[in-house]
């Protein structure tokens, strides 16, 4: 029998075989890596400001090439992961801290979380903790040390970190600068409308998202058309063109 990295019914599948799921994943992670302490990591090697959309697209494509492959292979994926990582700090000649690798994981748990309840349904604590265990082992697999063993204990250490780890920096701003040049005047407009509904509270205090999303409502008639099939009229408005076959191809089936 085929073994898969993550089990072929797991919510984790379902969280990250839908694109408007995965992009407001995303979404969420880049106001926080905005503010993150060890930001200028990915500024060192330069792919981040000079392409923010094309780096996130390879981390959806890694994130998605360990969650639905075999096991063997997800496990091979993580090793390349951790592999370039480990170049990165060779040619920086220091060594990126544990805590921004624990920051990077429980970004993606907790966004997993937000944007799957935000545009589904609530999560049952059985979910959350399965949806925890599969990002715990993608870390326990690179190494990351000080990891939590439950969901329940990496509730208070995901508030610490968010405590600890984020500062407003000239990064900060200049990444939010290259978003607007990237996206253009009104998709750099929705992501923060969607970033305003995502991110903890601390986050929205720091960045320049505004005080009240205009997006409630929009949702609702998403989901709405969603329901009967036609979502893809207002994805295919609002998305960038060069990336509209590569959004496509994260709702395939599995």
């Amino acid at each position: 029998m085929m073994k898969y990295f993550v089990d072929e019914h797991s919510i984790v599948r379902k969280i990250w075989g839908k694109a408007d799921t995965v992009l407001f994943i995303f979404a969420g992670a880049s106001a926080e890596f905005a503010l993150n302490k060890a930001v200028d990591w990915l500024y060192f090697t330069g792919r981040l400001p000079a392409d923010p959309l094309g780096r996130l697209f390879s981390t959806v494509e890694y994130a998605r090439l360990i969650l639905f492959s075999k096991h063997d292979d997800a496990l091979a994926a993580i090793d390349k992961i951790t592999a370039i990582h480990q170049g990165v700090e060779q040619a920086r000649g220091a060594k990126i801290p544990d805590w921004a690798y624990r920051d990077v994981l429980f970004m993606l748990i907790d966004y997993s979380i937000r944007s799957f309840e935000l545009l589904e349904r609530k999560l049952t604590a059985a979910e959350k903790q399965e949806i925890f265990d599969t990002f715990y082992k993608v870390g326990s697999r690179m190494g990351i040390s000080g990891l939590p063993l439950t969901y329940t204990a990496w509730k208070p250490m995901r508030k610490k970190h968010l405590k600890d780890d984020l500062i407003k920096s000239t990064y900060s701003v200049d990444l939010y600068t290259k978003y607007k040049q990237h996206l253009g005047n009104l998709r750099y407009l929705l992501l923060k409308q969607v970033q305003m509904l995502l991110v903890p509270t601390q986050i929205k205090e720091m960045l320049p998202l505004g005080r009240t999303s205009l997006l409630r409502p929009v949702l609702w008639a998403y989901k709405v058309a969603r329901s009967i099939k036609i979502d893809w009229l207002l994805k295919e408005a609002i998305l960038p063109t060069q990336y509209k076959a590569q959004i496509r191809g994260l709702d395939q089936s599995f």
